[in-house]
């Protein structure tokens, strides 16, 4: 037996180490220094030239161009201060074209700086298993009017989009990719995902520090008419967001934009089963979180705003208007008469702390709400109800022991709002 295991051991050692050679790809280097002894003085001719399974280095210096990915290539930078894709003039800055290549799959781009871009700064469409970590996004959506919220150049296939141009970073048709620990700043809006050319769904957004994007929202996931499909859309579901910080988006024209927004403006759209958990939204334009359905027959449902630090964002605005500056609003947007014309169910608002805003969490939907264990500190109204179904709000701390009723305390306005028992101190 003992032969056995060590004969196996040493036949399982040699396929391991054919297979990593088979997987291990080639090292290819593009410089801007002729002496450098790189290849390539472009890192477009670096990919053009690349097999799939090769690391593209780039060494700092600026690039001007629109560096189009359509095979499993890594590609590095230096580091994301001084290695910068310029794509002044042009549409993107990274494309990682999915449409273009059926199974796209297994591209990672790092440590590298994408600013200037007529459109969105890094765009990804119909692949999986991406990886964006340690870039800084910035000044990207230049092309956008901002006196009518049109962008001119927009592909066609990008079916939402032109009031912001895209985003900095925007994944269509996106699945079980990651976005990490990226600097996403003064663009017209941050990261977004949406469906437009199909379903984007089971990505983790990660670590990134989402700031001063004037125009959107920080994160944004938005269900949209799919490309050519007719009055239909794929979805975006089952993502999470976490660990992001979003703040002061959305600051340059009133509603323009939140923390995170999930939006399902549509009869047909469908955002649905995403978890948006242990992150800050500060200071944002709209909420810290914006939940809209504008529809009837719209699917918000099943989504978790769970664990997030909310503080100092504004008042929700139009047919989901809130009092006052609001934490969290879960609006299925209103007839004309006040009433919601959208359900969403399946909302949990758990173990938030909310500060500093009128409205810790404003509801307007037919349907019922679960707000458990969150801290409501300096809030005035810890749950309004602004119309529609059963708010249950058993098990928070309303900021003092009395609870929602005692002087001094976050209160509660509106009908139809359970709070007993409540916390008698801080989760």
């Amino acid at each position: 037996m003992r032969y056995l295991n060590v004969h196996l051991t040493t036949r399982l050692s040699v396929v391991l180490c054919a297979l990593s050679q088979i997987a291990a790809g080639a090292t290819i280097c593009v410089s801007k220094n002729p002496s450098s002894g790189c290849p390539f003085s472009t890192i477009s001719a670096a990919v053009a030239a690349a097999s799939a399974g090769d690391v593209i280095q780039v060494s700092k210096g600026t690039y001007h161009e629109d560096v189009v990915i359509g095979k499993a290539i890594s590609l590095i930078g230096a580091n994301r201060r001084n290695t910068i894709i310029d794509a002044t003039g042009l549409a993107n800055g990274i494309y990682v074209d999915g449409i273009d290549n059926p199974g796209l799959a297994g591209v990672v781009v790092s440590s590298l700086k994408v600013q200037n871009a007529n459109i969105e700064g890094i765009l990804l469409t119909n692949a999986s298993d991406i990886t964006i970590t340690d870039t800084h996004v910035l000044k990207n959506n230049v092309s956008l009017n901002v006196s009518n919220f049109t962008c001119p150049g927009i592909p066609s296939f990008e079916t939402g989009e032109d009031f912001d141009c895209g985003e900095a970073i925007h994944l269509i048709g996106v699945d079980h990719s990651i976005i990490s620990n990226n600097l996403v700043e003064n663009n017209a809006g941050g990261i977004l995902l949406s469906d437009d050319t199909g379903a984007t769904h089971d990505n983790l957004i990660i670590g990134n520090a989402v700031q001063d994007n004037p125009f959107d929202c920080g994160i944004t996931l938005a269900s949209h008419p799919l490309f050519g499909g007719g009055p239909t859309a794929a979805g975006v579901f089952h993502n999470t967001i976490t660990g992001n910080v979003s703040k002061h988006n959305g600051f340059q024209v009133p509603g323009a934009g939140a923390g995170v927004g999930l939006f399902s403006p549509a009869p047909f759209t469908k955002t649905y089963g995403n978890v948006v958990v242990n992150n800050d939204l500060v200071d944002n334009g709209l909420p810290g979180v914006a939940m809209h359905a504008h529809s009837p027959g719209a699917n918000l449902v099943d989504n978790m705003i769970a664990g997030n630090r909310i503080s100092g964002n504004g008042a929700d605005t139009e047919d989901t208007a809130t009092p006052g500056p609001t934490g969290v609003n879960v609006s299925g947007g209103d007839d004309g008469s006040g009433n919601p014309v959208a359900v969403i169910t399946g909302t949990v608002i758990a173990a938030n702390v909310i500060q500093q805003e009128t409205d810790g969490v404003a509801v307007k939907t037919n349907s019922l709400v679960g707000v458990h264990l969150n801290n409501f500190i300096a809030v005035a109204t810890g749950v309004d109800n602004l119309d529609g179904g059963l708010v249950d709000a058993e098990l928070n701390w309303w900021g003092c022991s009395g609870g929602p009723t005692a002087p001094g305390c976050a209160g509660t306005t509106g009908t139809s709002i359970l709070y007993l028992p409540f916390l008698n101190k801080p989760f």
